[in-house]
């Protein structure tokens, strides 16, 4: 830690002097609209930037350099070089450089149903983090985390696992919220989960992610509740060239990677290549990593009217977990404090994670772009993805593995030394406890086409279709018999069987899901106003195979298929009341089929529940934006209704013959509609551009997300309609939506101490955190209870984070270079990100991960 003090004080040592400054914005002559990420340089030098989302740009010259010519590139149009002499100190207002295009050039690579919103354009509220802003400030945190400075986001490292963040947008978690690579959807086809492991090396190759909180401009027919994270990764550069890089942090964290581009070929051919390994031990004991990632794209332009473009990414990694949260008072009684983990121990002497995770799920895309006509075109992507691996645990005596007996010390690791000994001396009773993985293989296939056509100058009509089509396989496998001879498992009809490593136990079946979608969309933009207005359906597919619970000759080994119908409607309207003030609404409704564990209950092939209800959504919003030379700020409004949120519950019965006296267990399960939510809140962000130096950005985020309404007398009934059991309750009306922070906030602060070198300071607030529940387990028997309050979740405490960024530009051999120093949570403050509430819904019952603690890294990155 003092040598990364010391690295930062030298960096920062310097005379501060006058600049002068130019600033301008890039935009596309057809539409008027800005250009995201075109490249600004002053001709001979290194000093350059990128416009933002808005096509802003700022450069900041030296003494040394007020007389010269500005080069303004974009992928797909001619080279603007312009002119510049400028006085010591002065701000050169180039106001709006529109570029021509390229008719020659390898046109960029996006797919049309990327719907990157447009600023003062698109009338939904959306938040824009660049490429550079990712490689100044990720370092080695997870993945979401970039996104905490965006409104009505609550991004943790969850159990702190490498890979393991998750991240809620408005008080919705990942599986209500759409998250698109490239235009093409990830979310798990069977429960909506995104697991971030997955994209070990996404931060090396990103160029933008984009947040549409709420309905969003999402031209899929993807519904999303809480909003679209849209990741854009690079396109094909325009130029030869490239980069390699290194990171270093805490607890052994090792980076290091490379990247190259041919640039546009004289044969209409480009390719881009990067890869990256990163290993580590983790913050959280027993968390160790390890992880090769890639990416590789390939682009040829045949003609004016065809283009092709073949990407392929992936991260193949292996990692530990902290599965389980543990009470507050086991934390302050273990010696590791917050570091402490359940889940591993020591065998031969070696670390071995008893809860971890491993995985490969390559993605590969073929994109083909047809223009049509000078009014038409045409997207089309094929993609398909790969998925490997699962997670580990325990089976057998489980208890082994967390009870204190087992542990090295006081609240150390599992000595699993001692559970080999006592599975050798069982002999030929076999392990008492193993290891196992519950595997999760999948193949997914996709289509995803969008047409657009220009019907006249100021209507453009957009249809698409998105086909999906994912085979999930899902089994445990034994992986370490602890010095066992073998495991006792019983399958298909209790038939006993003695087990080996790679056998399979517990579980062994496939889960199936298609999907058809279409989507249309017609957009107006003429004089002040934008507008659209959209239509989707889809169809959800489900169906079940079995192929441990039944015999091949059972007929109730494969299940037919469920089909549940789901559909959007949504529109929205900007007007630009000048060129200062912009205001926005949208509407939407929409009704959302349940996710594959609704439908099939039990996890067997008889309790389905084909009647699962859909989820219904009805979502409001209104924005206004007011846009300066120095300062933008957006403020933002909503208020989403989620209906009959899908909950289900399962109910035994025993009925006995009268005449036989034969008993028999009946199963019987309810759809506990009127379980609805109410989220609503308002958000503001804003940027202020104080001096040329100095950038202020901010944002706070205030929400009120409760359950509505108490579900009241809900009678369970069996096929005949006769009741079973008493009448269902539950007591939830007024809670709290748990499991984020419903007010956030953040100020972030950049000063320019030389030319090439800025120093960054990030502060971040949460509050009003409840301690995760299950609604379903705030049942009552007596419905008088309802009229009384319910008892509030545990609501956590408030904290707040200091991040300090050091980054340094330099020439080295002649290559551009770059430095950077992170200090992530620099006052070490400690404090609990996640809970699950407890007994008396107090600190003393609740299950928590503590979050992280003081973490550094620094990295270094040279062009070429």
């Amino acid at each position: 830690m003092k040598k990364l003090f010391t690295m930062m004080l030298l960096l920062a040592t310097s005379v501060i002097f006058a600049q002068s400054t130019i600033k301008g914005t890039v935009t596309d002559p057809d539409t008027g609209t800005p250009l995201p990420g075109a490249n600004v340089m002053v001709a001979g030098t290194s000093n350059g930037t990128t416009t933002d989302f808005d096509g802003m740009f700022t450069i900041e010259l030296s003494e040394e350099n007020l007389e010269g010519v500005i080069v303004i590139t974009y992928v797909g149009f001619n080279e603007q070089r312009i002119p510049f002499d400028v006085q010591n100190g002065e701000t050169l207002e180039l106001g709006e450089i529109s570029l021509q295009a390229d008719e020659n050039a390898l046109g960029e690579i996006v797919i049309t149903s990327y719907s990157l919103a447009i600023d003062r354009k698109t009338p939904v509220a959306v938040s824009t983090i660049k490429a550079e802003e990712i490689e100044t400030k990720l370092g080695s945190q997870e993945f979401p985390e970039i996104l905490k400075s965006t409104p009505g986001i609550y991004a943790t490292r969850a159990g702190g696992g490498f890979g393991d963040g998750r991240v809620n947008v408005r008080g919705f978690n990942d599986e209500n919220v759409a998250v698109l690579i490239n235009g093409v959807p990830v979310n798990d086809m069977e429960n909506g989960n995104v697991y971030w492991s997955n994209w070990a090396g996404l931060s090396d190759v990103t160029r933008t992610i984009q947040v549409q909180r709420g309905l969003g401009a999402s031209k899929v027919a993807v519904p999303s509740i809480g909003g679209t994270i849209n990741i854009v990764t690079k396109a094909t550069d325009a130029r030869e060239g490239g980069n390699v890089f290194t990171n270093l942090g805490n607890d052994d964290y090792l980076k290091y990677g490379a990247t190259y581009s041919t640039g546009l070929m004289d044969n209409g051919f480009a390719a881009s290549v990067s890869a990256a390994r990163t290993t580590g031990d983790g913050y959280v004991d027993g968390t160790e990593f390890n992880a090769v990632s890639y990416f590789i794209s390939l682009a040829k332009k045949f003609n004016d009217k065809h283009e092709l473009s073949f990407s392929a990414f992936g991260a193949k990694q292996r990692h530990g977990q902290r599965q389980n949260r543990q009470l507050i008072a086991t934390y302050r009684e273990s010696e590791r404090g917050r570091k402490y983990n359940g889940d591993w121990g020591y065998k031969n002497g070696q670390v071995t994670h008893i809860e971890d995770n491993f995985y490969h799920k390559p993605q590969i895309s073929l994109n083909h772009y047809w223009n049509i006509s000078d009014n038409s075109f045409l997207s089309t992507a094929l993609y398909a993805s790969f998925g490997t691996g699962g997670g580990g645990g325990t089976a057998g005596e489980t208890s082994k593995f967390t009870s204190d007996e087992y542990r090295i010390g006081n609240l150390g690791p599992v000595d699993i030394d001692r559970i080999v000994d006592e599975n050798i001396a069982s002999g030929a009773n076999g392990s008492e406890a193993i290891l196992r993985a519950s595997r999760n293989n999948h193949n997914w296939y996709g289509v995803l086409s969008t047409f657009s056509t220009k019907l006249n100058d100021d209507l453009e009509l957009l249809a698409g279709l998105d086909l999906r089509k994912y085979e999930g396989e899902h089994y445990q496998e034994i992986t370490d018999l602890l010095g066992g001879q073998y495991y006792a498992s019983d399958a298909n009809n209790d038939i006993p069987m003695a087990l080996g490593v790679d056998d399979k136990i517990s579980y062994y079946n496939d889960g199936l899901v298609n999907w058809q979608g279409l989507f249309t969309q017609l957009e107006y933009d003429k004089d002040a106003l934008s507008a659209f207005v959209s239509l989707s359906a889809s169809n959800t597919s489900y169906k079940r195979i079995d192929y441990f619970n039944y015999l091949e000759s059972d007929p109730l080994r494969e299940t037919d298929w469920y089909n549940f119908f789901g559909y959007m409607v949504k529109g929205g309207a900007n007007y630009r009341i000048n060129k200062v003030h912009n205001v926005f609404a949208n509407v939407g409704y929409f009704e959302k089929a349940p996710d594959f564990d609704a439908v099939f209950l039990n996890f067997n092939n008889e309790s389905i529940n084909a009647d699962a209800e859909n989820q219904k959504i009805l979502s409001f919003e209104l924005g206004y934006g007011i846009r300066l030379s120095n300062f933008r700020a957006n403020l933002n409004v909503y208020r989403t209704t989620w209906k009959d949120r899908t909950f289900t519950d399962v109910f035994n019965s025993i009925t006995t013959d009268p005449d036989t006296g034969e008993e028999t267990r009946n199963q019987y399960f309810a759809n506990l509609q009127g379980v609805n939510a109410l989220h609503q809140g308002v958000e503001l962000d804003f940027v202020y551009n104080a001096t040329p130096k100095l950038n202020i950005t901010g944002m706070a985020s205030l929400g009120d997300w409760t359950w509505q309404d108490n579900v009241k007398n809900v009678q369970v009934r069996d096929e005949q309609q006769n009741p079973v059991g008493d009448p269902y309750n539950l007591h939830i009306k007024g809670l709290k939506v748990a499991d984020a922070a419903q007010t956030t906030a953040a100020l972030g602060v950049s000063y320019d101490l030389l030319d090439h070198t800025t120093i960054y300071v990030d502060y971040y607030y949460y509050d009003n955190i409840y301690a995760d529940f299950d609604p379903n387990g705030r049942g009552v028997d007596d419905p008088s209870i309802l009229e009384t309050d319910a008892s509030q979740a545990w609501e956590m405490p408030s904290y707040g984070l200091f991040d300090l960024t050091l980054k340094h530009g330099f020439e080295f051999g002649g290559f551009d270079a770059t430095l950077f120093g992170r200090i992530n949570n620099a006052l070490d403050t400690e404090y609990i990100s996640d809970a699950l509430d407890g007994s008396d819904s107090n600190a003393e019952t609740a299950l928590v991960w503590y979050g992280v603690g003081r973490t550094f890294s620094v990295g270094a990155k040279l062009n070429f």
